[in-house]
């Protein structure tokens, strides 16, 4: 004897549900307060949210109820994600003929679908997911339809799992422990075989950055700045920021892609610094300044799970530097400047772990490319 458990309504859900989790990869969100209505977020998607409602929906007036309420968590989801704009697709199963689609807000899409056969022939959805007409499941139903979409968004999951794992669990640093420690032994050379860290032929003779040597061919003044420190105070400052935010990006990103983010981001700042002025400038505030903009793609990407940290933690602290950079004299501002873009810009074409797709590391590397030429251009061209 058979008996079907599940309703019409009910098999719909199950099979847009496992589609957009297994092929689309959305996750559902948990929306308090809501009862039969399916969220599911994808910030890199089509649409960003993916609303699928069970709820029968009879004249126009509670629709535009409906989406009002609608607006109101989207606008929760934006503020939890930094996200200025968020488009959404609202997927009605059981939706009155009476009621006007047309009445939605310019964000928010709302389609109404009354079987499988409906949704695979809608030009909308095969034109944004070409994908679902071979992939959505229509053949199954009941305990059958249950146990394959249980077992495929399982299987998702505990692969989304290992990635997420791999990336924030605890790792052994080493690459930060390393350039702190060049940073030191560069600092007490200084007193050793020089002068001290605040003589300015002292700086120049262990590799200080300054535009007309750098001119003349001594490139690699924008690479070794980084390492020297102008007086025991700035040593100190740098390399405590350089620990606290050096082991949470290392662990994000792993050793070889930090390494280049940091080395990378600051000849970048070294290079916008000797275009602006002429100045004899020394430190790793450009390469920290680089982490901290790769900190800031990192977490764009990943702010579901450090959205709060960039907006209490990240921003503010780079707002509030260059803020201070400008107001304070003596601190090499277009130095910072220069390596948070480099940061940021690396870390595009690097690539996120998990999230960086093809495109992004190519836009990535073309800018940069352009920004480094542009640069040089001024540097040894237009400057001479």
């Amino acid at each position: 004897m058979h008996f079907n458990i599940m309703n019409k309504n009910d098999e719909i859900v199950m099979s847009l549900v496992h589609y957009f989790i297994t092929e689309e990869n959305y996750t559902p969100i948990v929306v308090r307060g809501v009862k039969d209505e399916i969220w599911l977020e994808n910030l890199d998607g089509p649409y960003r949210i993916i609303r699928i409602n069970s709820n029968y929906i009879h004249n126009d007036e509670q629709y535009k109820f409906d989406i009002f309420k609608t607006k109101k968590v989207v606008e929760q989801i934006k503020k939890k994600t930094l996200s200025l704009s968020m488009n959404t697709l609202n997927i009605f199963l059981n939706l009155s003929d009476n009621v006007n689609l047309d009445a939605e807000d310019k964000n928010i899409s709302s389609i109404k679908f009354t079987g499988i056969d409906e949704i695979i022939k809608d030009k909308n959805i095969k034109e944004i997911f070409p994908n679902m007409k071979n992939k959505l499941i229509k053949d199954k139903e009941g305990i059958d339809l249950i146990v394959n979409v249980t077992n495929d968004i399982n299987a998702k999951t505990v692969e989304d799992n290992k990635v997420f794992t791999k990336i924030f669990e605890p790792k052994k640093m080493i690459v930060t422990p390393i350039l702190i420690a060049v940073c030191v032994l560069v600092f007490i050379s200084m007193y050793i075989w020089g002068s001290g860290s605040e003589d300015s032929i002292t700086l120049l003779l262990f590799g200080a950055n300054y535009r007309p040597l750098v001119q003349i061919g001594q490139i690699w003044r924008l690479a070794t700045s980084m390492f020297l420190h102008i007086g025991i105070v700035h040593l100190v400052v740098n390399m405590y920021s350089l620990l606290i935010i050096g082991k949470q990006l290392e662990s994000f990103l792993g050793k070889v892609k930090f390494l280049i983010v940091y080395l990378g981001s600051g000849i970048l700042g070294s290079l916008l610094s000797v275009v602006v002025h002429s100045s004899i400038s020394a430190g790793a505030s450009g390469a920290i300044f680089g982490l901290l903009g790769s900190l800031l793609y990192f977490g764009y990407h990943y702010r579901l799970y450090l959205g709060t940290v960039l907006k209490t933690q990240v921003i503010p602290i780079i707002i509030l530097n260059l803020i201070i950079g400008f107001m304070v004299p003596g601190i090499d501002n277009f130095c910072h400047i220069g390596g948070l873009v480099g940061g940021y810009l690396l870390t595009m074409v690097v690539g996120v772990p998990g999230k960086s797709k093809k495109n992004d590391r190519i836009n990535g590397a073309v800018v940069l490319i352009l920004l480094v030429a542009f640069l040089c251009y001024m540097l040894f061209g237009y400057l001479r």
